[in-house]
């Protein structure tokens, strides 16, 4: 039961990079727009202060902050296509209409039971619009239970077929037949319980807030901790997309979660001042300072003779976790062979965000420096004192180089060039692969070595389903205990291997949708 449960929550975890991932693309839209029509970068370039590049700006920016008022519905259909085992595009169009149809079956009920709110304000009522239908207001939860409901029904009845007059009623048809009394049963149970929820959920975020700097460094601490269990998006996406980050009105809409606000006060010139919740998406101090200063450590530390091959792997991954905020080919580089120091990053993770909070630092960088330059640098000192937020990341640069080149050091840990053996805590650079496709080890044409990749892990014949996320190919294995570890690092370029009974995930980074590919191209052969 445990392992079927840790299971489950992988699946779901992984289900959320699907919503979770295009957010930030429209954030970085909302800041292009912005610069368009910021009155200090007009000020400085004049030839953009004209109506057709500040109606552009306009445009942009406001057309895409619609994107934050209808959470629900992007994570209803993105969740239930990350869920759904085949059929995936059905699935997403069944969970847009089953979204429908539960927003208004909730409208038309509490209409009838006389509980809807009149008045010229929805704010405090535990009512809001969503899509011109007032409903409770459930906000991301409303998208993520109707996209759990609707993978469900769709995994249990997309193969559904019937003959003769009535065979144009079967497979996605009859998933939405079935889901329309399952979601309006739901909307008339929640119409009950949900303000029940909505005070549990209030009283936490109240309670998280409360406690200041030491919930935040909890928070912060365990989105780093939980990296091995895959489960760290269930921390942060809460507080990014929920009122557990923050509830505040923004150019007169009512909005939920430290991310969305960020991205609608970025568009708002109104704003003078960024609120407090954004804190709770400051989590970039790690990836753009600390594991920079963790990765000189482990080059300075490797032995001689390795210190070549030591930096040839740490730049890359280093530039990564810097630019684009992918940190785990750094992490699953020390994180099992010594694990004190994934400890360490978790703490210092933590309290970067408790410091930045108490220098009231508004900036964020959760995907890298590209991040950080367009979301912050447009918006001014004054906004989000990102001079300070670069102060700090460089004395967390110091931290982590002093502390883990002190353990590394001390404890003798087996770091990147400091291996004995030479096998088991490297990360395989792509010219290392190259040489050994022309020494004779390797004798395929193809980039992806994806034969190589099938048999560590046990045989086709071993391999239940295949996925992916950001970085990671995830996998459900018959027998997990076939894995060849050793040989996913030093044949296919694998930076790390999760278990977790039969779900085995393996971190090859930026590059894993193209392995995913080339995998099932292989089984598919």
């Amino acid at each position: 039961m445990k392992e079927k449960l840790m299971n489950s929550m992988q699946r779901f975890a992984k289900a959320m990079f699907i919503p979770v991932l295009i957010l930030p693309i429209a954030g970085i839209l909302i800041a292009i727009g912005n610069l368009f029509t910021n009155a200090k970068l007009l000020e400085a370039v004049p030839f953009l202060d004209n109506p057709v590049t500040k109606g552009f700006g306009t445009i942009l920016s406001g057309s895409l902050v619609s994107i934050l008022t209808n959470l629900g519905l992007i994570f209803a259909v993105g969740i239930a296509v990350g869920l759904a085992e085949k059929k995936k595009a059905e699935a997403g169009f069944t969970a847009l209409l089953g979204f429908l149809v539960f927003i208004n079956a909730m409208n038309k009920f509490m209409a009838l039971s006389g509980s809807l709110f009149e008045g010229d304000s929805l704010r405090g009522t535990g009512q809001t619009m969503v899509m011109g239908v007032q409903i409770l207001d459930m906000g991301v939860f409303l998208g993520i239970i109707l996209g759990i409901v609707t993978a469900y029904v769709h995994n249990r009845f997309i193969d559904k077929e019937f003959n003769n007059a009535f065979q144009i009623y079967g497979g996605a048809r009859f998933v939405f037949i079935v889901l329309i009394p399952v979601v309006v049963l739901l909307a008339i149970l929640f119409s009950f319980v949900w303000p029940f929820f909505q005070s549990i959920i209030n009283g936490l975020g109240s309670f998280i807030n409360g406690s200041g700097n030491v919930g935040l460094f909890l928070y912060g601490m365990l989105e780093r901790l939980l990296i091995p269990t895959g489960l760290h998006h269930l921390v942060y996406t809460p507080f990014l997309y929920s009122s557990l980050g923050g509830v505040q009105e923004v150019g007169g809409v009512l909005l939920e979660g430290s991310r969305n606000i960020y991205f609608a006060e970025i568009a708002d010139n109104t704003v003078k001042v960024l609120s407090q919740s954004v804190i709770w998406d400051a989590r970039g101090i790690s990836k753009m300072f600390g594991l920079i200063g963790a990765c000189v450590a482990m080059y300075q530390m490797a032995k001689p003779e390795n210190k070549a091959k030591a930096r040839a792997i740490l730049i890359p991954a280093a530039v990564t976790s810097f630019i684009a905020g992918v940190t785990e080919p750094i992490e699953f580089s020390f994180m099992f062979v010594s694990p004190i120091l994934f400890g360490i990053h978790s703490v210092l993770s933590g309290l970067s965000m408790v410091v930045l909070n108490l220098f009231n630092v508004r900036a964020i960088g959760p995907n890298g420096f590209i991040d950080f330059l367009l979301y912050n640098v447009p918006l001014g000192v004054e906004k989000t004192r990102w001079p300070m937020y670069i102060a700090v990341g460089l004395v967390f640069f110091l931290l982590y180089y002093f502390i883990f080149r002190t353990l590394i050091k001390v404890w003798n840990l087996k770091t990147i060039g400091r291996e004995e053996d030479g096998g088991e805590v490297k990360l395989y650079s792509k010219k290392e692969y190259e040489e050994k496709k022309q020494s004779g080890n390797n004798t395929r044409n193809e980039e992806v070595p994806a034969d190589i990749i099938v048999e560590a892990l046990g045989g086709a014949e071993n391999i239940e389903t295949v996925d992916n996320c950001f970085t990671r190919l995830r996998v459900m294995l018959k027998e997990p205990g076939k894995v060849d570890e050793s040989r996913l690092k030093s044949e296919t370029g694998a930076t790390g291997v999760v278990s977790k009974g039969k779900n085995v995930q393996v971190v090859y980074g930026l590059q894993v949708n193209s392995v995913r590919k080339a995998v099932d191209l292989y089984l598919e052969s």
